[in-house]
């Protein structure tokens, strides 16, 4: 059997990206006709003209509060916002919601989440049983590993959360070939089954995601016999990246279409550097173009090798939403980047808000090679008219400013 999920996974990389980007175009003018969101987002959007990154990048993005936002606005008329391309019945067997409240639509087409790919990159293979113990209820986590599994020909036990002991009973009768859930209540399961002296022979594979999954409980698990694998998946696109075998970093799924940008902006970032994922679905259900997904990452350099030719990314490194509270006044991402986009010499910037509780100091770092004397006062004087507050400059040389995604970094003492 392939160690390749489909033929997708090993395309040359020119003939993905040119299968992507003709697919651009078709799901753009979708979203204009079926989405009434992005009939107005992107009113006056010529989309035949939409046919590489650089002009998919002049687009609006569009983040998850914005999303959240047009529900609450439409409730009681439009569940979804106008986001979504269907309406209930039966091509909308089941909808789901995440915190805020957001609400998402699962459509009728087999693997609606794409989740098969991760769960055969985890060594999940068709006619096992999977333990499923991702939540049924609410949001789409179960669901999405359950409409994978069925993809992938494989028979689902729906654990999902809680009840510790009758998890590890269903363990011990079915045999499950493995376990689909988050990483600590594996090992909460294990730890219970260690408890009460029940083997669980037949687990021997993972696929975890949700949180963090930190290489000292990939080993705590590896030392029990399970080979875990993670995932990166949200409840809006499904699967955005997934771990495989040689386990450096997380290849892109074959149905999205990934960018990362400066936090605050929708401009891409060179390759290497951390930035918030943007993501475009070629899902026709529920179109999002340019959605913004708040996490930080980072594009690894070459293919995986395992022999995937899609783009590689670090997986999660934190939250782009990194808006901070100063002297009682709100800054955002956005604004930093307003007061860079006023100066061609600035490569690169950072607002760091130090003191202590009350006593606030704002310091914009910024990366240039311009010297001329009067730019500090020019940078301040843009900072304080952006954020109408005052703060101090401080002129770096290029790449001394860490790479990680922070364009605000809160450094106060709260003590």
């Amino acid at each position: 059997m392939s160690m390749f999920y489909d033929a997708l996974e090993t395309r040359a990389p020119a003939e993905r990206e040119a299968a992507l980007m003709a697919a651009l175009p078709r799901q753009i003018a979708h979203a204009q006709q079926a989405s009434p969101a992005f009939a107005g987002i992107l009113a006056g959007v010529d989309a035949t003209t939409i046919t590489d990154r650089a002009a998919l990048a002049r687009l609006p993005v569009t983040r998850k509060y914005e999303l959240l936002e047009r529900q609450q606005a439409q409730r009681g008329q439009n569940a979804f916002g106008g986001f979504s391309a269907l309406g209930f019945g039966r091509h909308m067997p089941r909808v789901f919601a995440s915190p805020g409240t957001i609400y998402e639509p699962e459509g009728a087409r087999p693997d609606y989440w794409r989740m098969a790919r991760a769960m055969y990159a985890a060594g999940f293979r068709p006619g096992e049983l999977i333990h499923n113990s991702f939540s049924y209820h609410f949001v789409p986590a179960g669901s999405m590993m359950e409409t994978g599994a069925h993809a992938l020909g494989c028979t689902v036990f729906p654990g999902g959360t809680g009840q510790t002991e009758q998890q590890v009973q269903a363990m011990a009768e079915l045999r499950p070939a493995g376990y689909i859930g988050t990483p600590s209540f594996l090992k909460i399961i294990l730890d219970k089954a260690h408890e009460h002296g029940v083997a669980l022979p037949s687990v021997t594979k993972a696929l975890v995601s949700g949180e963090a999954f930190p290489p000292s409980l990939r080993d705590w698990l590896a030392a029990r016999g399970v080979t875990g694998y993670q995932c990166y998946a949200t409840a809006d696109l499904g699967l955005i990246a997934y771990e495989t075998s040689a386990r450096e970093g997380l290849v892109l799924d074959e149905g999205v279409i990934v960018e990362i940008v400066r936090p605050g902006t929708g401009d891409p970032v060179p390759e290497g550097e951390v930035g918030e994922l943007v993501i475009t679905t070629l899902n026709p259900d529920y179109p999002l173009i340019r959605f913004g997904t708040g996490d930080l990452s980072a594009v690894l350099p070459g293919q995986c090798p395992t022999g995937r030719t899609n783009t590689r990314i670090k997986g999660w490194m934190g939250r782009a939403d990194q808006t901070t509270k100063v002297r009682g006044m709100f800054v955002h991402p956005g604004q930093i980047a307003s007061v860079v986009k006023r100066f061609p010499q600035v490569q690169r910037a950072r607002l760091v808000v130090s003191g202590e509780m009350a006593n606030d100091q704002m310091v914009l770092q910024v990366e240039t090679t311009e010297t001329a004397a009067g730019m500090a006062q020019q940078l301040a004087e843009a900072l304080r008219e952006v954020t109408k507050l005052r703060g101090d400059v401080q002129m770096v040389p290029p790449g001394s400013l860490p790479n990680d995604g922070k364009v605000i970094e809160d450094a106060r003492s709260y003590r």
